[in-house]
């Protein structure tokens, strides 16, 4: 389950990239700078474009090390143009596929310390995937996607479910 889990929400950080791929043929067609697309906000008080690809990697990264007993890498948040967002993903999504599934072993039953949790608590692996890791990064991809859709971005459910593995029936 954790493999698979850790899997689903790689592939769908992949389909981010489609997102920057339009997001620059809109700031091309109407003659704006990309980078501008970067800060947009759906709300005064709500965090940016950028943060929320960063938050979204960071919860892939950590479900990944947290999960198969590892310690998540550290990326800065310092990425300011669409390359660096891509190579983000591109180190998250690396890290998160060099895990293997046997490194998920016993994975329901670690534990997990959240830095802000009340102090002595912890998350079981099972709790953690469930209830912080999968919530949020669908969070942190669904307000991207809004802010790029409330742009004039032209992003549709196609590219946000990403690619669909059809066999035949």
């Amino acid at each position: 389950m954790f493999y698979q889990a850790v899997a689903q929400m790689t592939q769908n950080l992949k389909t981010v990239e489609t997102w920057l791929d339009k997001a620059e043929q809109h700031a091309a067609a109407k003659k704006f700078d990309v980078s501008v697309l970067l800060s947009s906000r759906l709300a005064p008080d709500m965090k940016d474009f950028s943060y929320q690809i960063q938050s979204a990697c960071d919860y892939v990264k950590a479900a990944a090390a947290w999960l198969s007993g590892q310690v998540p890498p550290k990326h800065e948040d310092n990425e300011q143009t669409i390359d660096e967002l891509r190579a983000r993903i591109r180190k998250t999504v690396a890290f998160a596929e060099s895990v293997e599934e046997s490194q998920y072993a016993g994975a329901s039953e670690r534990k997990v310390r959240m830095s802000w949790a009340p102090p002595g608590t912890v998350l079981v692996g099972e709790h953690y995937l469930l209830q912080m890791a999968i919530p949020n990064v669908y969070f942190h991809l669904s307000m991207a996607y809004a802010m790029l859709r409330n742009s004039g971005v032209d992003v549709g459910k196609t590219d946000y479910l990403g690619r669909i593995h059809w066999v035949p029936g």
